[in-house]
Parts: structure tokens; C-alpha cells; sequence
């Protein structure tokens, strides 16, 4: 790769159709998706796929998409949480996951859980989709914070909001979200 190469400029020429851009900047930033790959699997008990096949399964996912205009490092990493976070729900369901209801996995620390902190990841997926419905942007904070790792300075950065903005969001998210679970815990 030649000097000065960083990941935006990597990603400028994939999205120019460059496909050797592509496979550089996966290279260069293939410790941090592993690393969001095994923080979400971390908890995870009912899921038997491992953080590099995670990281494989977005790889191909990503691969696929067409038209993604890449900003930066953080939009990739943000987008491969994203993805991520689908294909878990994918696996999830196509395991039977309707069956094990009530059987639950540990997603975060950083939110308010339910009882024992054990939470299923189809009813997570569910409530962010809700949240989003009534904040796209608290939803959003939730899925940079707790998906992709990032932190709440990285995700004003993505967002391109005000650092006070995210954590006032990020504030009443996790109100939101200790209210859905104590609801759904009834």
C-alpha cells in the first residue's frame, strides 16, 4: 500500500469501483471489525457463529452493496456494525429463534437491561426498530454506541451532530429502552 494511504482515501477509491481499494481497506481495518464482530457474539449463547465468521458474512455483505458513497473510517465501521447486527438477526431467526423465546443473551452493559441483564437479540432488533420509528436519531446513537463501540464524541463525529446532542439522545434512548424492557419483562 503506498505511503500515505489511509482508510478515506481506501474507501474514495472504492467507491470509485476499485476493487483492490476494497480488499486494502478491509485489511487495514479487519482487527477493528473483528474486534465489533466478538463484542456483539460476546454474550451470545443461542448463536453458534463465531467473530471471524461474522466478519466473513459482513465481508460478503459488503461486497454486495452498490452505490455507498464511503465517507470515512467511521462510516465504514458504523455501516459494518450495521450489517452485522442484520446478520446476527438472519442467523437468529433462521436458528428458530420464535423457538427459544425467553431464552435470552446479554447484548451491552451500556444499557439499562432487564432482569439478570439477559436480553434475546430478535427483541432487541424489534426495539430499536420502534425507537427508530419514534427517533431515528436516539436509534441510531444505540446501534454506534452499542453495535460498533463507538464513543460518544466518534458518534457526534458520524453524525455530524453536537457531542451535547448524541448524549442527550443517547440519554433518552437508554430511558426508552429500560421502559420497553420492564414492559416486555411484565
Amino acid at each position: 500500500m503506498p505511503l500515505g494511504t489511509d482508510a478515506t482515501t481506501l474507501l474514495r477509491r472504492w467507491t470509485d469501483g476499485d476493487t483492490d481499494a476494497m480488499n486494502e481497506v478491509v485489511t487495514m481495518l479487519y482487527e477493528q471489525m473483528h474486534r465489533i464482530a466478538a463484542g456483539q457474539l460476546r454474550h451470545e449463547r443461542q448463536l453458534t457463529i463465531q467473530p471471524t465468521q461474522l466478519v466473513n458474512d459482513v465481508y460478503l455483505r459488503l461486497v454486495d452493496l452498490k452505490r455507498i458513497d464511503w465517507q470515512d473510517r467511521s462510516h465504514f465501521l458504523a455501516m459494518f456494525a450495521r450489517i452485522a447486527r442484520r446478520a446476527l438477526v438472519d442467523e437468529a431467526r433462521k436458528r428458530g429463534a420464535g423457538k427459544r423465546r425467553g431464552q435470552s443473551v446479554t447484548l451491552s452493559t451500556q444499557l439499562p437491561m432487564p432482569a439478570a441483564g439477559m436480553l434475546d437479540v430478535l427483541q432487541m432488533d424489534e426495539m430499536l426498530t420502534r425507537l427508530a420509528a419514534i427517533d431515528e436519531i436516539a436509534s441510531q446513537v444505540v446501534e454506534l454506541r452499542v453495535f460498533s463501540g463507538l464513543s460518544l464524541e466518534e458518534v457526534a463525529v458520524y453524525l455530524k451532530l453536537s457531542p451535547s446532542t448524541i448524549s442527550r439522545k443517547w440519554r433518552a434512548a437508554k430511558a426508552w429502552l429500560a421502559e420497553e424492557f420492564k414492559d416486555s419483562s411484565s
